[in-house]
């Protein structure tokens, strides 16, 4: 890893050289409002937001302002206190203090909104309340006041190895954890402002400079933290207390996320705007269902599992091969105009195999229901199983499955990405003339790219096809194929953290916030207006696109550099 490798001294505000005199009592004050507030009851209605009506016990959303107060007074501390002198010169406290104002004042604002939504009046909101939003702002208004300070470059900040792997152990526990408690929230307004605690913790993270020393401890060990994410992911199902709700959610994030994957190859390293992918996804989910035990399916071979789902990749790959051989030869918006033709030409094909319009292969607009659950060997995925002690239904099961098929296709996407393969795609995305110029077959490429990645979401098509139990033409519009290329753009075109968390948000969020079913594209655009105007390079950017989004920053785009010149050494 380089030295140079830029963190949050390295785009450091100028330095002051003190702050206001009451700065930092203020502060303390402010964490001392919020915790006593949180302590008094916040709403006169108990029956909402989980019962924050109780004085001298706190509900849960008293237990997180409670929370974001205590570090609020941790970066206090370390910003004049007993742990000045040993982690101040480290951490940018009071960056760190300044995003925990900013997200703990709105956390409190949308408190008060949501009781009085809730219990239909302002006056429903007890003295507790404003107290602890006193606090908030206390807090924000001290970390203004405070001063900035050059930092240590934290690329030096090196523990001993079992400290770093443990931190890389503490930070997926608490990943784990809050995946699991945020999704066992069912009220609206609950999960919104659990997010925004989330929110905030992130935010203090990487303002601090904590986020950017564990970037350094994950590249140094990259094996570590690839097992731990896996390990996480699959005791995820042991903390649902067997709720097929939201094990149903993480199956379609999955699903979702594997697909998104392979759109990546496509999209992220081969730079080709395709806008009709779901029609492979859903060319994998009718071959299985084809070829399924239903009553309503049209063929009449059930094949063993293994040999459906590598029957429905290639039907897929071939697609793929078929739309990319005669409009490869176009680019940019032409290429987006086919593709999205062809998503469309896929549907309307699905609702015209009906057997009077075409051949009967897919039963028209009725599609295929009563798909019968999975069964490989004498394992049926329909059937509850207890492992240690804990029920596990069919959506776990699916889970599980999935599981392994994300492994599988991040394996291939990481493996192309740094083959030879990958750095033509590189290439091609960069500058397509000048990669024929230095003779890279860049047809040749391009087919392949879209070759591999509709095998991938054939891949997914196949258990999608059991997992929901009915296909139909309807499921595979052109909004699902703009969700694909939403979830890249907005994870970061080009990664796998990237692209897995662009997925969950896009997938996730919708399920959970029903309440807001009404506003969910107008959310969605707005979202996605917000990302191309503060960060277009994805939440989880690549270097090559950082160093392309931040070119005018001559520091930034150095470190940049200096960091893809080690990687590639």
């Amino acid at each position: 890893m380089s030295d140079d490798l830029t963190t949050s001294s390295a785009t450091q505000a100028p330095v002051h050289s003190g702050g206001h005199p009451v700065a930092w009592p203020l502060g303390l004050a402010g964490v001392a409002f919020v915790i006593i507030g949180s302590f008094l009851s916040w709403s006169y209605d108990g029956s909402i937001l989980g019962d924050l009506s109780i004085n001298f016990y706190p509900g849960s959303l008293q237990i997180l302002a409670i929370i974001l107060a205590v570090l609020s007074l941790l970066l206090l501390l370390i910003e004049k206190g007993p742990l000045a002198k040993r982690v101040g010169p480290w951490l940018d406290a009071t960056l760190g203090l300044r995003s925990l104002g900013i997200v703990l004042t709105l956390f409190m604002v949308l408190v008060l909104v949501a009781i009085t939504v809730e219990s239909d009046g302002l006056i429903n909101v007890n003295p507790g309340g404003y107290v602890s939003l006193v606090g908030a702002v206390l807090i924000l208004v001290s970390s203004r006041l405070l001063p900035l300070r050059q930092l240590r470059d934290l690329s030096h900040a090196k523990l001993p190895g079992w400290l770093e792997i443990l931190s890389i152990a503490l930070m997926m526990a608490a990943v784990l954890f809050g995946a699991a408690y945020a999704l066992g929230l069912t009220d609206a307004w609950n999960f919104v402002l659990c997010l925004v605690f989330i929110a905030a913790v992130i935010a203090a993270l990487f303002r601090t400079g904590v986020m950017g020393w564990f970037g350094h401890v994950a590249q140094r060990h990259k094996k570590v933290l690839t097992l731990a994410a896996f390990a996480v992911a699959f005791f995820f199902p042991f903390t649902q207390n067997g709720s097929d709700a939201n094990m149903s959610i993480a199956t379609q994030v999955l699903i979702f996320a594997a697909t998104a994957m392979g759109l990546n190859i496509v999209v992220g390293l081969a730079g080709l705007l395709d806008l009709g992918y779901i029609a492979f996804l859903g060319s994998g989910a009718y071959v299985a269902a084809m070829l399924s035990e239903s009553a309503f399916a049209t063929i009449d071979w059930h094949p063993p599992f293994p040999v459906v789902v590598l029957l429905g990749a290639c039907v897929a790959a071939t697609l793929g091969l078929i739309i990319g051989s005669p409009t490869l030869r176009v680019s940019g918006d032409y290429l987006a105009i086919v593709t999205l033709g062809f998503g469309e030409i896929f549907r309307l094909a699905m609702f015209n195999l009906d057997g009077t319009n075409g051949p009967l292969l897919t039963n028209g607009p009725n599609g295929i229901p009563g798909i019968p659950e999975l069964e490989i060997g004498s394992f049926n995925f329909g059937d509850e199983h207890t492992l240690a002690g804990i029920e596990l239904g069919r959506f776990s099961n699916y889970y599980f499955l999935l599981l392994l098929l994300i492994g599988f296709v991040i394996l291939v996407f990481a493996r192309l990405n740094d083959s030879r393969i990958g750095r033509g795609w590189v290439a091609i995305r960069e500058d397509e003339k000048a990669a024929e110029a230095m003779g890279v077959n860049v047809f040749g490429l391009k087919l392949l790219a879209f070759a591999i990645g509709a095998f991938l979401a054939g891949l997914a098509g196949t258990i999608k096809a059991h997992q929901d139990v009915a296909i139909s033409p309807d499921q595979y519009i052109f909004l699902e194929s703009a969700f694909l290329l939403a979830a890249i753009v907005l994870g970061g075109m080009g990664t796998i953290a990237g692209v897995l968390l662009g997925a969950t948000i896009l997938k996730l969020l919708p399920e959970k916030l029903r309440f807001f079913s009404e506003y969910r594209l107008l959310l969605f655009g707005l979202l996605l207006v917000l990302m191309m105007r503060f960060r277009p390079e994805g939440l989880v950017a690549s270097r090559r696109r950082q160093l392309e989004f931040h070119e005018d920053d001559e520091e930034l785009a150095v470190a940049i550099e200096s960091e893809l010149v080690e990687e590639a050494k």
